[in-house]
């Protein structure tokens, strides 16, 4: 078997030697961002979307890391870990305020961030299992009011995914006092009334790289798109929900709560978005 290769702090090395204190503040408080890039054929796609929210996570984590060489980073990666030729896989990086003896408050002396990263190849969804469709369940949003912050602290978000499993379903719908949120990994949108929606990007949610890419699909092929609060019950009612993300591209729900979305299957919306998500996102696109 190929050993992985992973990145930590400039070097790179097999992923079985790789080693972080036990006094990181990522592994004691989840003091720590993160991003998943998706890449084509090799090439991370909205990499410099990517890179630019850690960079404002960073700062508004006050974590003090230069985020411009893990460009590089992940070209590394993925050649030494033969991923050139993979149709899809992820390049994953993360950065942790560094290691100093346990307590609440930031370190009163610098240390250095720890910056980790990896690239794997990814299962793409295949054509046929798309034409059926996906479910997902509803549940509370029981997270802290920072969503927007793509930190590691995602136990509420491990709760309601396992809570999806349990109910053998793919995803989960965050609901906060009535209003539709997101899904645990990734955004959602309805079609209601022939209209794309999505929830507006407040501190509830992670203010998805695809999610902005998709309403700028919608624009791009004249689909009525907007941004705004709307209720569980609109949900429930709506023409088409699909989810949308790095690894979950653009994906069909026809299953909510036991009961079917719209006609039961993938609607005419959400195929034209995706298909031109895949076009965008084609080596020769």
């Amino acid at each position: 078997m190929q050993t992985i290769i992973v990145y930590l702090n400039g070097d790179y090395l097999p992923v079985g030697e790789a080693r972080v204190s036990v006094n990181d503040r990522g592994f004691l408080f989840a003091d720590a961002v993160y991003e998943a890039i998706p890449a084509y054929a090799g090439r991370c796609f909205l990499l410099e979307r990517h890179l630019a929210r850690l960079a404002w996570g960073l700062r508004t984590l006050r974590i003090e890391a230069d985020v411009a060489p893990l460009a590089g980073v992940g070209d590394e990666l993925i050649a030494r870990n033969d991923l050139g030729a993979a149709e899809f896989s992820v390049f994953y990086m993360q950065v942790t305020r560094g290691a100093a003896p346990r307590t609440h408050a930031f370190p009163k002396e610098a240390v250095p961030p720890t910056v980790y990263a990896f690239a794997k190849a990814l299962v793409r969804t295949t054509p046929e299992r798309w034409e059926r469709g996906f479910g997902a369940i509803t549940l509370p949003d029981q997270r802290w009011a920072r969503a927007d912050i793509k930190t590691t602290g995602l136990l509420p978000n491990v709760l309601a995914q396992q809570a999806a499993v349990e109910a053998e379903v793919e995803d989960a719908i965050f609901i906060r006092e009535g209003m539709v949120q997101e899904g645990t990994h990734n955004n959602v949108f309805a079609v209601l009334g022939g209209e794309v929606t999505t929830a507006p990007a407040t501190n509830h949610i992670l203010h998805g790289v695809t999610r902005a890419f998709t309403l700028e699909l919608c624009a791009g092929l004249g689909i009525p798109a907007r941004e705004r609060a709307f209720t569980a019950d609109e949900l429930r009612g709506a023409d088409e929900i699909f989810f949308t993300g790095t690894t979950t591209e653009v994906r069909p729900t026809v299953e909510l709560d036991r009961r079917p979305v719209g006609r039961g299957r993938p609607g005419e919306i959400t195929r034209a978005l995706s298909e031109a998500y895949r076009r965008a996102v084609a080596p020769e696109g």
